[in-house]
């Protein structure tokens, strides 16, 4: 997999915008997910944001959203593992922001192709300030895609997402890999440059701008 493409992102986060299941057991992790996905999917069906005009003010008001249950900034620490340490306040503010702008767009980019996938809440494990919530994406020709996402809680009652795993592969492990191959063998401005690279094609095609490769 190509990690500039954040496509493993895109398919795992497509799962908090299908229609939601009763759990079998809701504890606050779950609620607060499910919470969101019918934020979510609330927004997506507002007639009042949808065509191609509403299409900056949808993706605001989604990216709230996302913004809201993800830890970006856990997503990104946990990814870069052993490289995060010596990296300066500045340096991780700014790492971070480029992240989760790739993470969040990818996100947008799969809920605006929703097709009617269902998900089932199967189970919640809980253990002091963690938390899984596994579930299962139910696509519309009847195959199952276990998806767990693994959560902290924060300040107060509030659980945000962590880690999503499909089908028991970690997306952060996923992304561990590949920055720390692209670090050791360039270098982390190089890893930096990639993201904002990719950052520059997403927000031309937001735009309507990108030119097809040939």
């Amino acid at each position: 997999m190509n990690w500039l493409q954040v496509s493993a992102v895109g398919l795992a986060m497509v799962g908090l915008v299908t229609t939601a299941g009763a759990p079998a057991a809701a504890g606050a992790p779950t609620e607060q997910l499910r919470g969101a996905v019918e934020r979510v999917l609330k927004t997506l069906d507002d007639p009042t944001l949808k065509g191609p005009a509403r299409l900056t003010e949808r993706r605001v008001a989604v990216r709230k959203i996302a913004n809201e249950i993800f830890d970006f900034g856990e997503i990104a620490k946990r990814s870069m593992a052993r490289h995060w340490q010596p990296l300066s306040e500045a340096q991780r503010t700014e790492f971070v922001g480029l992240f989760a702008d790739l993470l969040e767009r990818s996100y947008i980019s799969k809920i605006e192709t929703y097709g009617g996938e269902k998900i089932q809440y199967t189970t919640e494990r809980t253990e002091g300030e963690y938390a899984t919530v596994s579930t299962k994406i139910i696509t519309k020709n009847g195959t199952e895609v276990p998806v767990d996402y693994r959560m902290i809680k924060r300040s107060g009652d509030h659980w945000l997402v962590y880690d999503v795993s499909i089908e028991g592969v970690s997306l952060v492990s996923n992304y561990r890999t590949q920055f720390n191959k692209i670090i050791q063998t360039t270098s982390y401005n190089e890893l930096v440059a990639k993201l904002r690279n990719k950052q520059d094609e997403l927000l031309a095609e937001d735009k309507g701008t990108t030119k097809k490769k040939p």
